[in-house]
């Protein structure tokens, strides 16, 4: 695995998260912290949330942007909170017209410039609520445009929940899925059914040739590297940061209702594993 770690903090990039059509798989979520060990694996980076404050040498913030998910993004206080072992995400009515003229705010974080990996394995473990126009997610973006502009660096969403759904969406985004319509071969996307009122692991395990999600530990979905297709279907030959945020609103959630608010997800921690060097992963 190549490892990223760098001082500098580069821009978001701006994007809008494509809708996908539902296709849905049923499949159980606990509250319990499950992590499904694999032998091979060791950890490289966690997050735990242990202290009273966010790690800035671990985070930033994600500001505002023009994208279809960042038009509330805010470091207000009252949107990002760490206590008790927990970062709590929040979606507010914004009760501050003088401060920000926005009618709600929005909190989240990212590591870019800070950490990104490639290959390997992720899980967060979190829970979330329900709001009309609720948009929370995990996702992953390039560190660097090694492909150019987005989508042809590409875009792993480990974890997407729309308004009181009981349902998350897994889902790859690439120049090959957007640009050139390519959605079934191989299918880019799945969903899966959640008790968002638990605790739930979301996951990836990320190889040279395929991503396998994971919920609680088991293999939920396959995106595979396939050889005799447009060179776009797969850019994720290079390092990725994570993003966790709150979101609100949009042309894929819809409308928000300020009386569900507020509206937070909570996360209980992240992990980052990498095969171990004396024990190559055979998939």
């Amino acid at each position: 695995m190549n490892i990223i770690r760098t001082l500098s903090i580069g821009s978001i990039l701006l994007m809008v998260c494509c809708s996908p059509s539902k296709n849905h798989v049923t499949h159980p979520s606990s509250d319990k912290e499950v992590s499904k060990p694999v032998k091979n694996w060791e950890l490289i980076w966690e997050e735990s949330f242990d202290t009273d404050f966010l790690d800035t040498a671990k985070w930033s913030v994600i500001k505002r942007n023009k994208a279809d998910w960042g038009n509330y993004m805010s470091d207000h206080p009252d949107c990002i909170i760490v206590k008790d072992g927990k970062l709590y995400l929040r979606g507010i009515v914004n009760e501050d017209k003088k401060q920000d003229t926005v009618r709600y705010l929005t909190g989240g974080v990212d590591t870019k410039g800070k950490f990104a990996f490639q290959y390997g394995k992720i899980e967060i473990h979190a829970k979330l609520e329900n709001a009309r126009g609720a948009w929370p997610a995990m996702w992953m973006l390039a560190d660097q445009p090694k492909y150019g502009t987005y989508p042809r660096n590409g875009e792993i969403d480990l974890m997407e929940h729309l308004n009181y759904e009981d349902q998350v969406y897994q889902t790859v985004h690439s120049y090959y899925t957007l640009e050139l319509k390519q959605k079934t071969n191989p299918p880019y996307y799945t969903t899966h059914r959640v008790k968002t009122e638990n605790y739930t692991t979301y996951g990836m395990e990320w190889f040279p040739d395929k991503l396998v999600f994971t919920i609680n530990g088991e293999e939920t979905f396959t995106y595979p590297r396939l050889e005799d297709v447009d060179k776009s279907q797969w850019p994720f030959d290079q390092p990725f940061y994570l993003m966790i945020d709150m979101q609100l609103g949009g042309s894929w959630v819809g409308s928000v209702d300020p009386g569900d608010l507020p509206v937070q997800m909570i996360v209980d921690w992240v992990r980052v594993y990498q095969e171990k060097k004396d024990a190559p992963l055979k998939r």
